[in-house]
């Protein structure tokens, strides 16, 4: 296990003494121990929270460092990859302009991309903007993804290639988390404005709130000031230091790069009804209309839970009595999320540079506890070892895997597997043969920026397969063959991207 040197920033609690003793026992006395220890148990290097209660920054701080070698403190200013906690700024923007009576929310998409295509022409008609902020085509959650995270499809190129999401459920019935659904809405903000996305969302939230950290894409993010580095530990349970994530093609639904000092801006204004600093920022109307649940998740209880489901841009629960509303963000290296329970007056945002962990939520759920009044109990503790058990099984996987690699021979001539492959989705890949090796080979994924991944040869016609980028992960896989001619190959990634596999077919 990695040992974490944490370093506490050199921003302080925020309160006063009278703030501080309103609050619960284990915010003041216990919270700073819990998330050190919290830390080092889940190999996290770097974390930064905020916690905003009756309209007070009561806590803000950061923890650990953001990049292991230079040891550089988190502090309050510094900067993670918040991914989908941004759609709750596109569907605020997009209410906004609903409001103003720029556009309405039941607009059909097809009004504003007359091309625009999905599967099943009926749904093409009918799809609204209203249904791509909430979720509604039917297609599984992420499905898609792999073709467009990290890319070089531009978001013209991403919103033609939707017509081929073949839906497994029904069109506003079943709910299937989407990234693309929230970039072609939020795509019709130029045709309405005039403005880029990024420009207005700028112009309209992130300028008005004071966010003066905040950039509404992650373009060269390794280069700005205060930046933490993304790490994992998938896969070989060693923590590792990995690429920054490029999606600014998918930018609506998840580019914006943010701090928990601008964070806290945003949740302030929240909680009192779209002012912040006694101006009205946004009107009430508008935030209320991203919050009217459009999509069901569950009706079912589920622990202290009765129902989830989806606004715009937001879920929202009952959580031991109280409506809570909430988002978590996953970039490669980044798990954050952001929090508010309008009843208790009380918002959270806690952003942490480690992806492969349950403490970014265990830890919300820990303060909502305490302002709850719940019996305490560590959940954190309570989590960890059944995390740890999957994580060991999947780390002898893999090593049992590796362990089948000893230079075998494939069944038919390398040479009888290289070439061009595609999906139709996807694009293409290009397989060739390493030099000087019998059994290896090398894939370029001709739509992706920079990745790559090398075919181990095992046994019984199966390959391993190991991505460039390590947070892609590591699998195995099998050729289709025909009359001993190669015709296909499943390529698979992590479930982090997308859950099912791709079938690429000799072109």
């Amino acid at each position: 296990m990695h040992q974490l040197k944490l370093i506490l920033s050199g921003c302080v609690l925020v309160f006063s003494l009278s703030i501080l003793q309103a609050q619960p026992t284990f915010i003041k006395d216990s919270l700073n121990n819990y998330i050190i220890n919290g830390m080092h148990n889940w190999n996290i290097p770097g974390l930064s929270i905020a916690i905003i209660k009756d309209g007070k920054t009561v806590v803000m701080k950061g923890y650990g460092v953001a990049n292991t070698t230079t040891n550089e403190p988190v502090n309050e200013n510094t900067l993670f990859m918040i991914a989908s906690n941004s759609k709750l700024f596109t569907a605020t923007a997009l209410s906004q302009l609903a409001y103003d009576h720029k556009l309405s929310l039941n607009d059909k998409i097809i009004k504003y991309f007359p091309d625009f295509q999905l599967y099943d022409t009926a749904v093409t008609k009918m799809v609204t903007i209203r249904d791509m902020l909430s979720h509604h085509l039917g297609t599984k959650t992420f499905q898609g993804d792999f073709s467009f995270w990290d890319s070089k499809n531009s978001r013209q190129q991403i919103m033609y290639k939707m017509r081929y999401l073949k839906p497994s459920g029904t069109f506003r019935q079943d709910y299937g988390y989407c990234n693309s659904c929230f970039l072609t809405a939020g795509e019709i903000i130029p045709k309405v404005t005039g403005k880029p996305w990024e420009v207005y969302v700028y112009d309209s939230l992130i300028q008005p709130l004071g966010m003066t950290h905040t950039h509404t894409l992650g373009y060269n993010m390794s280069s700005m000031p205060n930046v933490a580095t993304p790490y994992t530990t998938a896969f070989t349970g060693k923590l590792t230091a990995i690429p920054f994530d490029q999606v600014d093609n998918l930018a609506p639904a998840g580019s914006l790069v943010s701090c928990v000092a601008d964070l806290a801006k945003w949740l302030t204004m929240q909680l009192d009804s779209g002012k912040y600093q006694g101006k009205q920022i946004v009107p009430w109307e508008v935030l209320r209309t991203t919050r009217e649940m459009a999509t069901i998740i569950s009706s079912s209880k589920r622990g202290d839970s009765h129902f989830s489901g989806y606004g715009l841009g937001i879920f929202e629960t009952d959580y031991h009595g109280k409506q809570v509303f909430w988002h978590t963000g996953g970039a490669f290296g980044f798990v954050t999320n952001t929090c508010f329970v309008p009843e208790l007056n009380l918002g959270i945002t806690i952003l942490t540079n480690q992806d492969n962990q349950e403490f970014y939520e265990l830890l919300r759920y820990q303060i909502l506890n305490a302002y709850l009044n719940v019996p305490y109990e560590n959940l954190s503790n309570i989590a960890l070892p059944g995390f740890k058990d999957e994580q060991e099984y999947e780390i002898k996987k893999i090593t049992a895997w590796k362990e089948r690699f000893k230079d075998n021979a494939p069944p038919l001539p390398i040479k009888m597997y290289t070439g061009t492959f595609e999906n139709k989705l996807y694009g293409t890949i290009t397989i060739t043969a390493q030099p000087n090796t019998q059994g290896t080979l090398h894939v370029q994924f001709n739509s992706h920026n920079n990745l790559t991944a090398t075919l181990q040869y095992l046994d019984n016609d199966e390959w391993l397969l190991t991505y460039s980028n390590p947070a892609f992960g590591i699998f195995t896989t099998s050729f289709l063959t025909k009359n001993n001619m190669v015709t296909g190959i499943s390529i698979k990634a992590s479930d982090f991207v997308e859950y099912d596999p791709y079938l690429f077919t000799r072109k």
